[in-house]
């Protein structure tokens, strides 16, 4: 049976998997991620039947984080252009990347807006809080277990509960 399985995907589990020069790694020392540890976790994923989500955020990030490298930078782009790609082609295993686009209205602008600063205030940055979001929209629109791919303890925190399994009465 397909697993039905949302992963959002974190910059900074993109930065190992791109590995990007001084990305290579993250995590605490109990939790190391490298770009063994991402592969093989999303091949595993993908062959299971999760779907990778890449929230805008995480795109932007990774794009810096990969400009601001000390070297490598055309053939770390050249990689994170070809998973934005396959994200706006809706190539599996991708969700397509224009679904998070109410998620960029007025209105969820303005949500943002009123609940960030009390997210800055437990340093929750703005990215992370649109993740949270990217997360939660998931959640709500598939009823999917949704699991945020990250290295940072404080964004894992804010994963979307597992939802409950209601066993089936046989007739």
């Amino acid at each position: 049976m397909m697993k039905r399985k949302i992963l959002v995907i974190d910059t900074s589990i993109l930065c190992c998997w791109l590995q990007v020069p001084g990305k290579e790694t993250c995590g605490t020392k109990e939790n190391v991620w490298d770009y063994k540890r991402v592969n093989d976790l999303l091949a595993e994923e993908e062959r299971q039947g999760a779907i990778f989500v890449l929230p805008l955020a995480t795109i932007i990030e990774t794009g810096n984080h990969i400009a601001q490298s000390a070297k490598d930078r055309y053939e770390c782009a050249q990689k994170l252009v070809r998973i934005i790609q396959k994200a706006l082609d809706k190539e599996s295993p991708w969700a397509q990347f224009s679904e998070q686009a109410e998620l960029w209205t007025a209105d969820e602008l303005h949500k943002l807006l009123k609940e960030w600063p009390d997210q800055a205030n437990q340093r929750l940055s703005i990215g992370d809080a649109t993740i949270k979001s990217v997360a939660e929209y998931y959640a709500k629109v598939n009823g999917w277990e949704v699991e945020i791919v990250t290295g940072d303890e404080g964004l894992k925190a804010y994963e979307p509960l597992k939802p409950t399994r209601v066993p089936r009465r046989r007739k």
